[in-house]
């Protein structure tokens, strides 16, 4: 059933958060420890100002955690108990269809499981079946530039070894957090502007006139995507499943495509970027007048730490640098992006003054005593750390990634193209939810390299102004 599907869908992507919320709540107990070190270290009058911020913020990242908690566990049963209330109706309603079919001599077989969540004995059996060995050797033997494909036919050896391949746990790692919107064309954000202050007076005085605002960001959708092609005699005779290797290698390639967008992303033919918004020095050309007012942020949301900060002091800097991030229109959890260099680097300094506490967050990918989850990305330079409030950030998702292939391009060729394309836009809706910060003397660069526009003879651009 269709609509049980749906159900599952949304349970495993409660399920996940489900699991972030519980992982939020054990790295929370590790900061508490690390803030009651932190409150014990601090001396100066300034050291101690940073702590307060940092337990203020501990304070209202707890409170909702808990809360989201709450609600998740409570969707969770709810959902868990509609799905099991419909399969029972479903094996009914198959048992008196096999039931009938059988007094006609007419053997049933149903699958519902999808084949990614199998384990290695159910997928092998799932494989063995007559039916699936069919539709797979479809696939193997469907007609589709073998330019992008280099050394497959090393996927063919005398002895089966596994595959390595580089290890990238999800498509996107910037998706969870940012504020993603499915929209079916250009799509508006109204934003409030900020409370105003009612005005005391005398009981029976003249009300003062309050002013309220309201401002809009407008995104479009910009196709992200590429294709494989490769012989149909190597898909035939790959010891591995090669198609399904294909598949994802495109998945993650796109999902690259966008985290370098959400955080580099020029904003002309894709995404405004993080970085690129806060490194700007005058406002561009064309801001549309119904928008934020717009604010020279590159003094005070893009921060570098001298080298000589280490230690306590350093995580002293990148608690004051992190204040900068403003979270009035958020609901208050943090994400943190970096390379892997740079969050060793990281959890070594911590290591210098809380050993316990640098070691669970580090092993849970949180980051030490400013908390919030760190998301590696090799793509970013050494010693750059970008992040803020995620669901300030703006995802327009006009198409998710769609993957397909074909055996009419290159039919003639015996080849088989394979596809995948999404389509998004998006930028920081409050671009002062969120900041880029330098250790050890480095300046967060406003430019990145995007992947070259060869088929359409453009370049895709490099962030900056």
């Amino acid at each position: 059933m269709l609509k049980t599907i749906m159900l599952r869908k949304k349970l495993n992507e409660t399920m996940k958060k489900l699991e972030q919320a519980r992982n939020k709540e054990a790295e929370l107990k590790t900061r508490e420890a690390e803030l009651e070190a932190a409150i014990e270290e601090a001396g100066t009058e300034e050291e101690q100002e940073a702590v307060n911020q940092a337990v203020e913020e501990y304070e209202q990242e707890k409170a909702a955690n808990s809360d989201e908690l709450k609600n998740l566990e409570k969707e969770v049963s709810e959902t868990e108990a509609e799905i099991a209330k419909l399969e029972e109706k479903q094996r009914q309603s198959d048992a008196e269809k096999d039931a009938e079919k059988n007094k006609r001599g007419v053997t049933t077989m149903t699958t519902r499981k999808k084949f990614f969540g199998m384990t290695a004995q159910e997928r092998d059996a799932f494989i063995a079946r007559e039916d699936v060995h069919a539709f797979l050797e479809r696939v193997r033997t469907l007609g589709t530039q073998n330019r992008a494909i280099t050394g497959a036919e090393l996927t063919i050896p005398t002895v089966v070894l596994e595959l390595l391949r580089e290890n990238i746990e999800e498509y996107s790692k910037l998706y969870k957090h940012v504020n993603v919107r499915p929209v079916p064309g250009k799509a508006r954000q109204n934003i409030m502007g900020t409370i105003p202050e009612a005005v005391w007076t005398e009981m029976c005085a003249t009300l003062n006139e309050l002013s309220l605002s309201f401002n809009d960001t407008e995104v479009d959708g910009y196709k992200v995507g590429g294709y494989f092609v490769i012989y149909n005699s190597i898909l035939n005779d790959s010891d591995i499943n090669l198609a399904q290797e294909i598949i994802t290698a495109l998945g993650q390639a796109i999902g690259r495509a966008l985290d370098k967008a959400i955080l580099y992303g020029t904003g002309t033919k894709m995404p405004l970027g993080i970085v690129t918004r806060l490194t700007q020095t005058k406002k561009p050309d064309g801001y549309p007048d119904t928008a934020r007012t717009w604010e020279n942020l590159s003094t005070i949301n893009v921060t570098t730490i001298p080298a000589s900060s280490t230690g306590v002091k350093l995580f002293q800097s990148i608690i004051k640098a992190s204040g900068a991030a403003k979270g009035k229109y958020s609901k208050g959890i943090k994400f943190w992006a970096m390379n892997e260099t740079t969050k060793t680097t990281l959890v070594a300094e911590a290591l210098s003054f809380n050993a316990a506490g640098a070691i669970a967050t580090g092993m849970g990918d949180v980051m030490p005593i400013v908390g919030g989850a760190i998301e590696t990305l090799d793509f970013i330079p050494d010693n750059v750390i970008i992040g803020g409030y995620g669901d300030l950030y703006l995802l327009a998702e006009r198409e998710g990634t769609t993957i397909s292939q074909s055996e009419h391009v290159r039919f003639i060729e015996d080849q088989t193209v394979f596809k995948g394309i999404a389509r998004y836009d998006g930028q920081p809706v409050i671009a002062e939810g969120f900041v880029a910060i330098g250790i050890s003397g480095t300046t967060p660069a406003a430019t990145m390299a995007f992947a070259e526009d060869v088929a359409n003879k453009t370049d895709s651009g490099t962030g900056g102004e």
